[in-house]
């Protein structure tokens, strides 16, 4: 987890916090119309997402897999970082989930794949 800790801290951090808390507010629209980053802990909505959606949005930026007309300041990692090195630092937040949000978190990807 030390790669994927180091990762997140150069790549992700600066917008969703070195504690993974987020930016304050992250509901709540900002005057540009778009949404703060939210937080990758227990606290926030990454766990209801699956494997495949998290990897795509981090690959590919939100726009790819946003509806029509959503804004976010999600960039695309493509190019930055290799999938492989997007597998792991999504495995470090996983990481950090209590077990039974990983649980979940599992199940609703099994039931993606």
């Amino acid at each position: 987890m030390a790669v994927g800790a180091q990762l997140y801290a150069r790549h992700c951090a600066s917008c969703h916090g070195t504690e993974l808390q987020g930016q304050p507010n992250w509901r709540d629209r900002a005057p540009n119309g778009r949404l703060p980053a939210p937080p990758h802990d227990e606290s926030g909505h990454t766990w209801h997402h699956s494997d495949e959606v998290l990897f795509q949005v981090t690959k590919k930026g939100l726009a790819a897999v946003a509806p029509p007309g959503y804004e976010s300041d999600m960039p695309a990692f493509e190019g930055v970082l290799s999938d492989q090195e997007i597998a792991v630092v999504l495995g470090f937040i996983k990481s950090t989930w209590p077990p039974s949000i990983r649980e979940r978190q599992a199940r609703l990807s099994a039931k993606t794949r």
